[in-house]
């Protein structure tokens, strides 16, 4: 016999459901999903339609056969999510039967091994990049080029990104590798290699505006990080102009934006109360800018965001949203 839970007050319901919230992240989407599909082409399309076929497939078999749960939550739009922002965070030639364990690992093991939605620890799309990154580096870090014709998937032209040709030129000293790199313009358009959801930096930013109109996300988090990482990365700038990333690029270079609006703001895997949102975002800023600048990937949006997922119980513990009805005692 189910029991009747009833919560505390005020018992006011604004409207939003989880199906809600996630089919608006993902109209969000669709500006750098359409633009991911006109610089790459069949790839984006191939690489997207296989990893959310495979979350949503890989969501409905463990609920109804190894969960044996008889409200099966693939129509809540959070198995789409994942597949899409997974396949944002790879690159479009890669081979679809890794797309297909990295939808595995992220379905079965970050999220229903935890118990499903709302119980998971660490963001799945998020863990399923980094377990494909070490997993298979070389596939993980080969990055077609923009604009070579719809019909390239595994045999097109691939290049550095410029945040791999800023960390060369950091290790090597050899600033001459720089003459590659990209305008912030092209940057900011999307017209350079990189993962086929993060390169157009513009849509992300659409995107963004829709959620915040909307009311789906809060300022809170996307700005602490980006605001952190543009004054610690100009500090650094700063101290010295030869060796540290122009704040300026690094802002609008590798998943930065697309892990601070789509990834960062996760409902499970963020904090609740606002201050606790400020600080995890500064947080993020700062590992983001340290594993860049020192560590051994180029980018270190996506590890800076599953560190800090792993903090959020504690942070959550020590922000405590003040209780409906509470009197704040006068000193």
């Amino acid at each position: 016999m189910n029991k009747l839970v009833v919560s505390l007050s005020p018992h006011v319901h604004s409207g939003d459901s989880v199906s809600k919230n996630m089919y608006g992240v993902l109209i969000a989407l669709i500006p750098a999903l359409l633009c991911s599909f006109y610089y790459f082409g069949l790839g984006a399309i191939v690489v997207t339609a296989v990893s959310v076929a495979s979350c949503v497939f890989f969501e409905w078999a463990i609920n109804k056969y190894l969960l044996k749960n008889p409200q099966n939550t693939v129509c809540d739009g959070s198995a789409i999510l994942t597949g899409v922002l997974l396949a944002f965070n790879v690159p479009s030639n890669l081979p679809l039967w890794i797309v297909i364990l990295g939808a595995l690992f992220a379905i079965g093991v970050v999220k229903m091994t935890f118990g499903g939605l709302g119980c998971n620890l660490f963001n799945p799309a998020l863990a399923g990049r980094a377990f494909l990154l070490i997993s298979f580096p070389v596939q993980m870090t080969t990055w077609p080029l923009p604009g070579q014709g719809f019909m390239t998937y595994m045999d097109a032209t691939t290049g550095a990104t410029p945040l791999a040709l800023f960390k060369q030129a950091i290790k090597s000293g050899d600033t001459s590798v720089l003459n590659d790199m990209p305008s912030a313009i092209d940057m900011l358009l999307g017209n350079t290699g990189g993962c086929m959801g993060e390169v157009c930096e513009l849509a992300i930013l659409i995107g963004l505006v829709y959620m915040l109109a909307r009311k789906i996300i809060t300022w809170h988090i996307p700005v602490s990080i980006l605001l952190t990482v543009f004054c610690f990365g100009g500090l650094l700038y700063l101290i010295n102009p030869t060796t540290f990333i122009n704040p300026m690029l690094e802002m609008v270079s590798g998943g930065l934006l697309l892990g601070a609006v789509f990834m960062a703001t996760d409902y499970v895997t963020s904090p609740m109360s606002k201050k606790g949102q400020i600080v995890y975002g500064v947080a993020i800023g700062f590992l983001t800018v340290v594993i860049r600048t020192w560590g051994a990937y180029p980018e270190g949006m996506s590890f800076a965001i599953l560190i800090m997922n792993a903090f959020v119980p504690l942070i959550n513990n020590y922000f405590k949203p003040k209780r409906f009805g509470e009197v704040t005692k006068k000193k």
